[in-house]
């Protein structure tokens, strides 16, 4: 049961967007009201109607030059075959006998909770069992609820805590589903939107973090209290378990139904990175004394600790990115003899780990590229190591299920850049896994290649990054090339299948290039710490090496080369803007944080502190306004083509800061910078299958043809 805080960002779907050179007028005048320093706050009002105008008008400019034509029109209809393929696969969690999934089309644009056995999932086109329809319950209630997620109580799964999504934001409504009927229970759980956290405990008692009223949530805009919610009491009778302070990230609660483990904690999450845990026994609260970067996981009679620094326990000192384990009952009497199950070097680091019933599965990462290991307990602390069967080269091979309660079953999912991702399922001790559902080919890869560089950046760090691009590729400057990062909160960007890339962009005879930057997770902690507040700028150098790279070798030129990145990629990209602007030819930036001088004042930005730095602390400010692309935007500058794509309804980043990026460009006289911003879908951009291919043609289409 990991511990460490569920607010993850799923920061920055692959959406290419780009620039354009036709003049158009739909900047705004400067609000005489607002601050001298900053003309575009109003901006900020989301929902105002004035503001509201502006980005319709900009909304039809942008509409009018990119998406009002066939070749967007056939861009869009490719990309949307590939999401709402019924040869797709139908990814699924264990839940007891049952495997649950989550299915969108374009019959259900919002999508279809069902569940199979898996002696049905195994057959070609299984008869799944229909639990909720999500268009059918808009429909009903004449909402347009997106689906978020399912929490089903062990060990027999029939009731859910589902959270449905209003406009697609992170913001959900909790209501508890019971699955013999397929209904909502009446009179039963339900918790109006906001950023909540339930948690079972029994079928009467949840564990619940949410929006209490005021002073109830942090200034990162999530829960500060836990408490303890009794079914058929009012909420706001919940006893208070844990209050933490306004400038914490989140508190939560929960509870571990582990028959023979049966546990409760208390996690308060300090900032992005740093916690400090409980064990809530008995009505008192014990803290675990460990490192508060750490990620901490009591799993049965086991304690686990993911290091991110140099930790001394005992006579030992365990290195950052090292996974070590203890028994946690004699962890919580003061001993502190751990064994060492992970050790990182120079070109590997720990991405994840999944038990299973007997075993521990290491998913490490070797010079970006997958293996995993399997570690099984032994008596006396002892632990032994088996290889599982070697990954295929430039592929991800991941653990995305376990029945750690019950078996040693496990599923696999394995993808490349040119091979089509595929689900296998496995038992340790039963031999290798088998593949039980395999994604069709959406494009011919025959025709491409897959390499990998090294670079070396501005202070001698040797950077990684995968070039994908055509065999016969002339290395005369002239190929078109988009070029990803991401670069931030220790997220790694490894191979994936991707059939809109690769019939949008590979099949043009376009070249693609991942550029795997400090900040990110790919060598470990050391990787992101790198790039941390004031040494922010090595990911931009290292992501600027790529580019210079790829010019060096003549894969393309600044003319051709276009760059793309969302949420802390979309800072990424207004670096690359206002920084290097002589490296691109169009840059296609999506829901980002551009104003750092303001991001701690919108939306979640609090919640980001430990990343970036404190703005309102000046001498903080001084290196934080090196990278904050909205101050450092200047008239008279030669800038690639640009694009900024947002959502109204994104309260994790928010829209306003591509709405005051893009209105101040235009103001200076930019007739290349465009803005689109979708109503819906939240951070993710689309609320549906629909409106996912429409962002992605118009930021395809956008590319190509500024980069020709």
């Amino acid at each position: 049961m990991r511990l460490k805080t569920i607010i993850r960002l799923a920061w920055g779907l692959a959406a290419i967007i780009g620039g354009m050179t036709q003049a158009h007028d739909t900047s705004p005048a400067p609000s005489a009201a607002a601050s001298n320093d900053d003309p575009y706050l109003w901006l900020e009002d989301i929902h105002s109607e004035r503001t509201m105008n502006w980005v319709k008008a900009q909304n039809a400019v942008t509409q009018k030059q990119f998406a009002d034509s066939q070749p967007f029109t056939q861009t869009r209809d490719r990309i949307l075959e590939v999401l709402d393929s019924d040869a797709r696969i139908p990814y699924v969690t264990r839940r007891g006998e049952y495997l649950y999934n989550f299915w969108q089309d374009k019959t259900h644009p919002r999508g279809l909770w069902r569940r199979a056995t898996l002696a049905e999932y195994r057959e070609p086109d299984p008869k799944w069992e229909l639990l909720l329809d999500i268009d059918a319950l808009n429909k009903t209630e004449g909402k347009h609820w997106v689906f978020k997620g399912s929490d089903c109580m062990k060990p027999d799964y029939n009731r859910c805590l589902l959270s449905l999504s209003p406009d697609g934001g992170d913001a959900v409504e909790v209501r508890e589903f019971d699955i013999p009927s397929k209904s909502f229970v009446k009179d039963g759980f339900r918790i109006p939107a906001a950023k909540t956290q339930a948690n079972w405990i029994d079928e009467n008692h949840l564990y619940i973090g949410t929006d209490f009223g005021p002073g109830s949530m942090t200034t990162s805009s999530y829960p500060r209290i836990a408490k303890l919610w009794t079914r058929g009491t009012p909420l706001t009778s919940a006893k208070t378990v844990y209050e933490g302070k306004a400038e914490d990230l989140v508190v939560s609660a929960a509870h571990d139904r582990t028959p023979g483990f049966e546990r409760d904690f208390v996690t308060v999450a300090t900032d992005f990175f740093h916690s400090d845990t409980y064990q809530l026994k008995d009505g008192k609260l014990i803290h675990l004394d460990v490192p508060t970067d750490a990620n901490v996981d009591p799993h049965r009679e086991w304690l686990l600790l993911q290091l991110r620094s140099a930790w001394t326990a005992g006579a030992t000192t365990y290195p950052s990115g090292a996974l070590i384990a203890t028994k946690f009952d004699d962890f919580m009497v003061g001993k502190r003899q751990f064994t060492t199950l992970f050790t990182p070097d120079d070109h590997t680091a720990l991405s994840s780990y999944s038990w299973t019933q007997h075993h521990l599965i290491l998913d490490i990462m070797d010079d970006v590229k997958s293996r995993l290991d399997v570690l099984t307990p032994q008596t006396h602390g002892h632990w032994t190591h088996e290889d599982m069967p070697d990954a295929p080269q430039f592929s991800t091979v991941s653990v995305i299920d376990t029945d750690p309660d019950h078996s040693d079953e496990y599923w696999l999912s394995v993808t490349g850049f040119l091979a089509p991702s595929s689900l296998q399922r496995g038992v340790l001790g039963e031999g290798p896994a088998q593949i039980i559902k395999q994604s069709p080919a959406f494009f011919d890869a025959s025709k491409f290649g897959v390499s990998q560089h090294f670079v070396t950046s501005k202070d001698g760090t040797k950077v990684p990054y995968f070039e994908i691009a055509p065999k016969n590729l002339k290395l005369d400057g002239s190929n078109r090339t988009l070029l990803y990062g991401y670069g931030g909160f220790e997220i790694s960007l490894q191979p994936v299948y991707s059939g809109s890339v690769g019939r949008s962009w590979l099949e043009r005879g376009g070249v693609y290039v991942i550029a795997n930057i400090r900040g990110g997770g790919e060598y470990g902690p050391r990787w992101h710490q790198a790039a941390l507040q004031e040494n922010r700028l090595r990911a931009y150098e290292d992501f600027a090496a790529v580019a210079q790279d790829l010019i060096k070798r003549g894969v393309t030129s600044s003319a051709h080369l276009g760059a793309e990145g969302g949420s802390n990629g979309g800072l990424l990209m207004g670096n690359m803007l206002t920084l290097y602007p002589q490296l691109f030819g169009a840059i296609a930036c999506e829901v980002p944080l551009l104003d750092m001088k303001r991001y701690v004042h919108l939306s979640a930005g609090t919640s980001w502190i430990a990343e970036y730095g404190n703005p309102d602390d000046p001498k903080q400010w001084t290196f934080i306004k090196n990278f904050s692309p909205y101050q450092n935007v200047k008239s008279g500058m030669t800038y690639p083509d640009v694009l900024f794509y947002t959502a109204t309804s994104d309260d994790r980043v928010g829209p306003v800061q591509a709405r005051k990026m893009a209105a101040r460009m235009q103001a200076m006289g930019y007739e290349n910078a465009w803005f689109f911003e979708n109503t819906e879908g939240g951070h993710g951009g689309g609320a549906d299958n629909k409106q996912t291919a429409y962002m992605h043609a118009l930021a395809y289409d956008f590319l190509w043809d500024r980069l020709k």
